[in-house]
């Protein structure tokens, strides 16, 4: 694949730092503030949603006392000390990172997570200045509900669907990258459920336990 392939768009999440734990803390901490017990797989559920449709989905269903925008503010505060201070990055991707500038193969990421957020864990794990662009839902409000942001990606990678590889570690991400004729690599993460895992490896051009593993196959 290392022939063709002319760019690559890297998730955030689960895929080049282990957070998805952490969202589920966030979650239980925000739930806790208004007196609720957090539902079991809620933060499973809510993950495959916009910014917006999870606001939504808090106030109808549980009837938190905030606007639409308070919600999207006040979890991005209590996201940003974690991603800042906390977060550990995955094995191998400063290996894999070498791999692509090697290959003179650019980057850039695609994530649901908070600008301020991604910018600021990017930042504390010295690999910031590495990435060519940082897209977030506050750039393409669908995020990965639709092709749009990997399309806008790969443009400002000036390469095409065909020979730009995204890799994402959840199969919603998966799929809606090869709805636009992608290149997909899925890496494993603990926190993804072990079917959507098997599917995904089975839609994947590629799969891998781990970045390491993805250097191998390409």
């Amino acid at each position: 694949m290392i022939n063709i392939m002319k760019a690559v768009i890297l998730d955030l999440d689960g895929t080049l730092i282990d957070s998805m734990g952490i969202w589920h803390e966030i979650d239980k901490q925000f739930f806790a503030e208004y007196d609720l017990i957090l539902p079991e797989h809620l933060s499973n559920q809510v993950n495959k949603m916009t910014m917006q449709e999870w606001a939504e989905y808090f106030i109808k269903n549980f009837h938190i006392p905030l606007t639409e925008t308070q919600i999207i503010q006040k979890i991005e505060e209590m996201a940003f000390a974690y991603y800042q201070k906390i977060i550990p990055i995955k094995p191998y991707v400063l290996d894999f990172l070498d791999f692509l500038d090697k290959n003179n193969i650019p980057y850039g990421i695609a994530t649901a997570t908070y600008k301020s957020s991604a910018r600021a864990v990017l930042a504390r794990l010295k690999i910031l200045d590495r990435m060519q662009f940082i897209l977030t839902a506050e750039d393409v409000p669908t995020c990965k509900k639709t092709p749009e942001i990997f399309l806008k990606a790969c443009a400002l990678l000036n390469s095409t669907p065909e020979q730009t590889l995204v890799i994402e570690d959840s199969l919603h991400c998966i799929q809606t990258a090869k709805q636009a004729n992608f290149k997909t690599a899925v890496i494993y993460d603990k926190f993804t459920p072990s079917d959507e895992w098997e599917i995904a490896k089975q839609i994947s051009d590629i799969s891998g336990n781990d970045l390491q593993e993805i250097i191998a196959k390409l």
